[in-house]
């Protein structure tokens, strides 16, 4: 068997790619008086990914990586919070973005990033990156990021996963961050500055819950 490959063609994400021109007001389905159904398009979905949870024992603290979005099949508004927590919130980053498909596997994203240091100086940052499925089914996320007096930051992280059963998946992932200069007050250093090598056994009880370990 040969798998499946090749480019996606430029009208996959189209929801109305394959309706032979028929709209709501026009063709052999249309009905009378006012409008009663919604275009593909203009349908609102919804979804919230709580991808870690996790107890740093080197710390003593919980990690937690959130992710939202609300929107339609091309633009919405994601949200990407992550952060520790001790006895109090440590340290956190929020990305309040807005994001545009800009063909079947990618959306680009557009917005602002909030940082947040219980000791340090708290940091605003504008963002720009793109978040979706790479070739061979890779699972990326690239933002570039400027702050205040000319700082620049990249963060890149990138998942996979392996599936031994349809429940039991083995999920390798990484993930780094580099900053353009040094930040005395946050004790961050120019360069590469966080990389994060992980890999995670999680069993899907159900669609919208696994429990992992890793």
């Amino acid at each position: 068997m040969q798998m499946q490959g090749g480019s996606a063609p430029a009208f996959a994400r189209d929801p109305h790619a394959y309706s032979d021109g028929h709209t709501l007001t026009q063709g052999p389905y249309a009905q009378p008086g006012p409008r009663q159904l919604k275009l593909a398009d203009e349908h609102v979905f919804w979804s919230l990914l709580g991808n870690r949870f996790e107890y740093n024992e080197a710390t003593d603290s919980l990690v937690f990586d959130l992710q939202g979005w609300y929107g339609t099949t091309y633009d919405r508004f994601v949200v990407k919070a992550e952060g520790d927590i001790a006895d109090r919130l440590e340290e956190s980053q929020t990305d309040l973005l807005w994001g545009h498909a800009i063909n079947a596997y990618f959306d680009t994203q557009l917005g602002v990033r909030l940082d947040q240091f219980d000791e340090g100086s708290n940091r605003q940052w504008l963002a720009f990156g793109v978040q979706g499925l790479a070739p061979y089914w890779f699972e990326l996320d690239v933002t570039a990021y400027l702050g205040d007096s000319g700082r620049t930051a990249l963060a890149v992280e990138a998942e996979y996963e392996l599936l031994l059963t349809q429940k039991l998946i083995l999920q390798p992932r990484a993930a780094l961050t580099l900053y353009g200069e040094n930040d005395p007050d946050n004790d961050l250093g120019s360069g590469l500055s966080d990389l994060a090598i992980g890999l995670r056994l999680r069993y899907e009880i159900t669609r919208q819950f696994a429990p992992y370990i890793g």
